[in-house]
């Protein structure tokens, strides 16, 4: 997700902080760097050179000296970034709450729902979606397929071709749920009949949300298109989804910024897991190499539901975190790789680019390994793993068992207790909150003992 940009930053922080002193000559370099890093990233040209003509300014400055100057400079370019990703807008759910979404054509939005839907699930709300795109004839279809394989109740009428009486034929049963998702029809541009498809949808279903899903990949016209739906459809929010597969995400984060249409949620996948709430402030940080932890967290809650992480809470708090629990972690991890979880582990970003690829996949067959080598073990080991490195015939037992060494059990067992502290510092990260201070930290205390 925009990896030349985020390297490119990285560089850039990087010559400032470490420069004995901040000539003309460097300041052009670094300037034209984040120049080329920016407007590569489909960054609006004028913003551009707004930033970098301030940051310029600022390091010429000889009023600046020193130390002082360095970190005017990368707090100047760090709130300027943030400015033009625009303000954080957290969606809390009430009582009763229905989404309507909304878009073009191939931006989307079905699969945005199915995400969303599993996002809220997982937390406990109970969801349902209803399928009123009757333009698209595999609309219902996909939608309906999406939702069953999340086990979320999905409301379709293939035969009916009005959304009002869809709508009506439903809605005593979707009284039942706490939230509603509503896809709405697409067109390839947005016309005036989609407009007042939406605006009656709208009426009909009252939408306590309304959000705009548009692909990061069309760049610098998701201005005009963030706009136009805003103007016309009042949304309250935009999705950006294929964030994952372009290098030219910068504009459509820019772009909405600019038309004050905040972005709520980022796809970066295919997969359900595969969504984040956007926040500015992580995501300059993970840009930066400075990890998200409040992504990180989303993400275990996104494949984890909330009754599996209330039981491992209560584990920890009896001291009884065991390898089996320690296997439920795995294999609900199994959807991640390695190296997305790197870019949000704070202190890991920075140095996920001088690991090879190939030994990341490693540490993926690594944990496959270690759930064969827990499945071969007796119930007292698993509860009590210490006993495993008091008795090395133990250990020499489940090698055997599970086509594994010795030394891949000792591994785990490391990886075990660096896990059991990892999950009961969550609760001092949460007193302190995810402040940069407290981050690096937590950087500091694991990112050493993370071994590939």
């Amino acid at each position: 997700m925009l990896e030349k940009l985020s390297s490119s930053l990285k560089k850039t922080t990087d010559k400032i902080a470490n420069a004995i002193f901040l000539d003309k000559n460097l300041v052009d370099s670094i300037v034209k760097e984040l120049q080329r890093a920016l407007i590569e990233a489909d960054v609006n040209v004028s913003l551009v050179l707004e930033i970098t003509k301030e940051i310029k300014q600022a390091a010429l400055d000889e009023r600046i000296k020193g130390i002082e100057k360095k970190e005017h400079i990368i707090k100047l370019l760090h709130d300027k970034l943030i400015q033009i990703l625009g303000k954080n807008r957290e969606i809390k759910l009430e009582k009763q709450n229905t989404f309507l979404f909304v878009g073009l054509y191939g931006q989307g939005k079905t699969t945005t729902i199915s995400k969303i839907a599993s996002h809220y699930a997982k937390r406990g709300s109970k969801v349902c979606a209803l399928g009123l795109d009757v333009h698209r004839p595999a609309a219902p279809d996909q939608l309906k397929q999406l939702c069953d394989k999340l086990n979320i109740q999905c409301f379709i009428d293939k035969n009916e071709k009005d959304p009002k009486k869809i709508y009506s034929k439903f809605k005593d049963q979707l009284k039942d749920y706490n939230l509603i998702l509503i896809d709405s029809a697409g067109r390839d541009a947005l016309s005036p009949e989609l407009i007042q498809e939406i605006k009656d949808i709208s009426k009909l279903t009252k939408p306590s949300e309304t959000f705009l899903v548009m692909a990061a990949d069309i760049g610098q016209s998701a201005k005009k298109q963030a706009q136009a739906f805003k103007d016309s459809c009042n949304i309250t929010g935009v999705i950006i989804t294929r964030m994952d597969s372009t290098a030219k995400a910068g504009g459509a984060l820019t772009a909405c910024a600019e038309v004050k249409a905040p972005v709520i949620f980022l796809g970066v996948g295919e997969k359900p897991s595969d969504l984040e709430t956007f926040d500015p402030e992580s995501f300059l940080s993970r840009l930066l190499g400075m990890g998200d932890l409040k992504a990180l967290m989303e993400k275990i809650h996104s494949v984890i539901n909330k009754d599996q992480i209330e039981k491992t809470q209560r584990a920890l708090e009896s001291g009884k975190f065991t390898l089996r629990d320690l296997q439920t972690q795995l294999d609900s991890m199994e959807s991640f790789s390695f190296d997305k979880i790197m870019d949000l582990v704070p202190g890991l970003g920075k140095v996920k680019d001088k690991i090879p690829q190939n030994q990341l996949e490693t540490q993926q067959e690594k944990t496959k390994k270690w759930k064969h080598a827990i499945n071969s073990m007796t119930k007292e080991e698993i509860e009590n793993p210490e006993i495993l490195e008091k008795q090395t015939s133990r250990m020499q037992r489940i090698a055997r068992g599970s086509g594994t060494t010795v030394s891949e059990i000792r591994t785990l067992l490391k990886q075990y207790k660096m896990l059991k502290d990892m999950i009961s510092s969550q609760s001092q990260i949460s007193e302190k909150g995810l402040d940069q201070k407290t981050m690096m930290k937590f950087a500091k205390k694991y990112a050493r003992k993370i071994k590939f």
